[in-house]
This record gives structure tokens, C-alpha cells and sequence, in this order.
């Protein structure tokens, strides 16, 4: 099964209580990437970057199974720039800076290889980006799942509603589902983001875990208890791309297989915070993983 993924490859300057980031590697692609790369191959990826991006980074994710035809490289132009510090709780965060760069004139250009993708993955960009990718497909993958923001939300709402209304599945956070559903009862708010469009919504909720909705049903997946979370950035990218390289890997699109994807997501992300940037994601094994999700199993296993 093969995965498309779409989003942006940055730089990232981040302060947490437990120090500070300058010019690390970031981006909402590159977390879903370095994430799915662990279950499915290849990883497709469709994104824009500057010639200041580190060719290193780049030969990394060619390494890890992470086809590289759709990433554009412009000359003399500088990659996407944001700069945020985190409140010490690290739910909460104030952006310092925000330089779109080569992202304020991206064209997504899907290569005809790429464009019978078995799963798509959009990342948190601008609708009408989103939108194109889907146009540039010939034929629909077998899921399509989109990440947005409040952002969106509030300057391209008519364009995201059309967007919305084209995909599989939704996947966002506890203020972006109360914000795009008008209602605060999460079990209420996905049920009016699945009359706009989704079959599925996930709603994330940081530490606290994320939730599935699907005709009817509902699964709820436990944040792992972390002795310290160093910087939550990516986080939700890295979720996302756990989530659909597990559910990529098996095609099982089930809701028990949806069920397993999410605890593989969870995992995936449970990792992503222990380190900055996407340190932690690079040092990782099969090993490793299949021992979290375990603690994740044994998280909720109880008998009646």
C-alpha cells in the first residue's frame, strides 16, 4: 500500500521550559513522514522547501523508504519559518514568528507516479492547496484524511467546507472541533463535522489522548502517563502519520482496524515529545514501538 503525504517541510525555533531549539527541522510533512515510515513504504511526499534546507535531512527520509519526486526545491528562496514558545503546562503556546517564505507561492505539483495514491494524507495547509491535490489525482484513494486549523477556519472557511466535503476522514484537535462544529459536547461536535462531510473524525486532545467517531461508535484512546514531555511540537503531525502508516499497512479499514491505527498514532507521538524536533523519531525501531503500544494496551486492560 502506498501513502501520499502533503504539508511542509520547515525550520523550526522552539522554546520549551526545558530549554530552546534554534533553526531545527520542523514541518507538518516531515513529522508525518518520519512517523509513517516505520509502517508503510513508500511514503509519498509533496512539499516545497528552499535551497537552505539541509540536504542531510533530505537523504534521511530517501533512507527511510521516503520518496522525494513531489518535493520542490526552489533556488535562492528560504524554507518556511515558524518560532513559538510553550507555557509551562505545554498545552498552550504563543507564535513568535511566522516567515511562509516558498510556502507563499506553492503550486503542488503531484507526479504522475504519485497520483493513484491507496491513502492520502493532507496536512495542515491552506484549503485550496488541499483541494488541488485531490484534483491532481486520477484515481480516489481508498482513505483520504485532512488535518486544518483554526486559522482556516476563520480566512478560508467557504473553501474549507468544499474541501471538507471531499475527504474520508478529519483529523483535528478539541478547540478546532468546537470552533468548526459550533458546539462544546465533543460526541455532538462530531456529529455535525460527519454531516459536513467526514465518515470518520478523530479528535485529538493532546495528553489526554485522542477519540474516533464513526457511524455511531466511538473509541477512546488514554494519553501514556510520560515521566517528562520535553517539546510537544509536531506532535499531532506525528500522530497522524502514525495513524495512517499503521492503517496503510494493513488496509484494514475496519472500525477494529482503525481502533489499532490509533493506538499506533498515540505511540508514534508518545515518542515525538520526549526529544526536540524530530530527534526522537530518528532513533527509533521496531523494537521500541511495538513495546509502547504494548504499555498502551495494558493502559486499558481490565477485566469485567
Amino acid at each position: 500500500m502506498s501513502l501520499l503525504a502533503v504539508g511542509t517541510l520547515a525550520f523550526d525555533d522552539i522554546e520549551t521550559p526545558h530549554g530552546r531549539a534554534e533553526m531545527v527541522v520542523g514541518g507538518a510533512c516531515t513529522y508525518i513522514a518520519l512517523a509513517a515510515s516505520y509502517f508503510v513504504q513508500p511514503v509519498q511526499l509533496v512539499s516545497v522547501v528552499g535551497d537552505d534546507f539541509p540536504e542531510s535531512t533530505l537523504d534521511d527520509l530517501r533512507s527511510r523508504g521516503v520518496d522525494l519526486q513531489g518535493l520542490q526545491i526552489m533556488e535562492g528562496k528560504k524554507s518556511f519559518y515558524w518560532a513559538g514558545k510553550y507555557h509551562r503546562d505545554l498545552n498552550s503556546r504563543d507564535t513568535l514568528d511566522t516567515q511562509l517564505n516558498v510556502l507563499a507561492d506553492f503550486n503542488p505539483i503531484v507526479p504522475p507516479a504519485f497520483r493513484k495514491p491507496d491513502f492520502l494524507m493532507l496536512g495542515n495547509l491552506t484549503p485550496q492547496i488541499q483541494m488541488q491535490v485531490i484534483d491532481q489525482l486520477e484515481e480516489r484513494p481508498k482513505l483520504i484524511a485532512l488535518d486544518t486549523m483554526n486559522f482556516w477556519m476563520n480566512s478560508a472557511w467557504d473553501d474549507l467546507m468544499k474541501v471538507i466535503k471531499r475527504i474520508d476522514m478529519l483529523i483535528i484537535n478539541d478547540e478546532e472541533a468546537r470552533q468548526l462544529s459550533g458546539e462544546h459536547a465533543l460526541l455532538k461536535a462530531a456529529n455535525i463535522i460527519h454531516e459536513m462531510g467526514p465518515k470518520y473524525v478523530v479528535i485529538k486532545k493532546g495528553e489526554h489522548g485522542a477519540l474516533l467517531f464513526h457511524e455511531g461508535k466511538t473509541f477512546f484512546a488514554a494519553g501514556l502517563p510520560l515521566a517528562e514531555v520535553i517539546d510537544p511540537t509536531g506532535a499531532g503531525d506525528t500522530f497522524a502519520g502514525g495513524f495512517m502508516g499503521a492503517l496503510a499497512a494493513r488496509g484494514d479499514l475496519s472500525f477494529a482496524g482503525m481502533k489499532r491505527a490509533i493506538i499506533y498514532g498515540s505511540a508514534m507521538a508518545s515518542f515525538c515529545v520526549e526529544k526536540f524536533s524530530t530527534e526522537r523519531l530518528a532513533d527509533l525501531d521496531e523494537n521500541l514501538i511495538r513495546e509502547r503500544v504494548e504499555q498502551f494496551a495494558e493502559l486499558v486492560n481490565f477485566q469485567v
